[in-house]
């Protein structure tokens, strides 16, 4: 049974720990998953051609599936915070404007009855 604990005001009263954290976070942040998963990709990837690299040195191989992975990771980061950002401050700000606009279309035919 996982173990329960009181969490501060921005969460929910209690959490799970484990398994429904990373799930929580994964639905807040789905860019935060994908980052992770293409790093191990990568890191696997390159760590399996390690026998076939010829004669580059081992160091210099390190080096370039170091980048690479984390190259990945900060542009699904960077892919992250854009999407989370056009959310806050086009699609928002739409959404809101249409529920004001419907609002105010429901108002006038009663206030055209007064």
């Amino acid at each position: 049974m996982p173990a329960l604990r009181v969490v501060t005001s921005k969460m929910s009263a209690l959490e799970y720990d484990g398994g429904s954290k990373f799930m929580r976070k994964a639905k807040e942040n789905p860019f935060v998953p994908i980052g992770m998963a293409g790093f191990f990709t990568i890191v696997g990837y390159r760590l399996f051609r390690l026998k076939s690299r010829g004669d580059m040195k081992m160091s210099v191989h390190l080096i370039h599936m170091r980048v690479m992975a984390q190259g990945f990771v900060v542009g699904a980061i960077t892919v992250g915070v854009i999407y989370s950002m056009y959310k806050d401050y086009i699609v928002k700000p739409r959404e809101e404007l249409k529920a004001l606009q419907q609002e105010t279309k429901q108002r006038t035919p009663q206030m055209n009855m007064d």
